[in-house]
C-alpha cells in the first residue's frame, strides 16, 4: 500500500524556512562571534513540497578549521526543525565568501 505524501503550500514552506533560519542562527563559527546566517555563509535554502531541504552554503575559507564540523552542525540543526523531512548541506566555493556578505548585524558585532 503506497503512502500518500502531503504536499506543502507556499505559505507552509515559508513558515518552515523561517524556522530553519532561526535554527541556523544558533550555529556559530567558533573563531567569529557571529552566526552562520548573519555571516552570509548560507547562500540558499531549497525546499521541495514534501519538506526535504538542501542548504547551499560556504565557509569563510576552504582551509577553515571547522570545514568538517560546521556543515554537519548546520545539517543536524536543520534536521531537527519540525516539518523538515530531510536535510542535506552542500558546500560551494563559488562565489567565494567575502566581508561584503556580512549582514548589518554582523558588521556591528564585528565593529566593521
Amino acid at each position: 500500500m503506497s503512502e500518500e505524501r502531503k504536499q506543502m503550500t507556499d505559505e507552509e514552506i515559508e513558515e518552515l524556512r523561517e524556522r530553519v533560519v532561526a535554527e541556523l542562527k544558533t550555529v556559530y563559527d567558533p573563531e567569529i562571534p557571529v552566526d552562520i546566517w548573519e555571516l552570509g555563509l548560507v547562500y540558499e535554502l531549497k525546499f521541495d513540497r514534501e519538506g526535504n531541504l538542501v542548504v547551499i552554503m560556504t565557509l569563510t575559507t576552504p582551509n577553515c578549521p571547522v570545514a568538517e564540523s560546521l556543515p554537519m552542525e548546520a545539517r543536524s540543526k536543520a534536521r531537527r526543525v519540525p516539518g523538515v523531512k530531510s536535510a542535506d548541506v552542500r558546500l560551494v566555493w563559488d562565489p567565494p565568501w567575502s566581508q561584503e556578505m556580512l549582514s548589518d548585524e554582523a558588521r556591528i558585532a564585528l565593529n566593521l
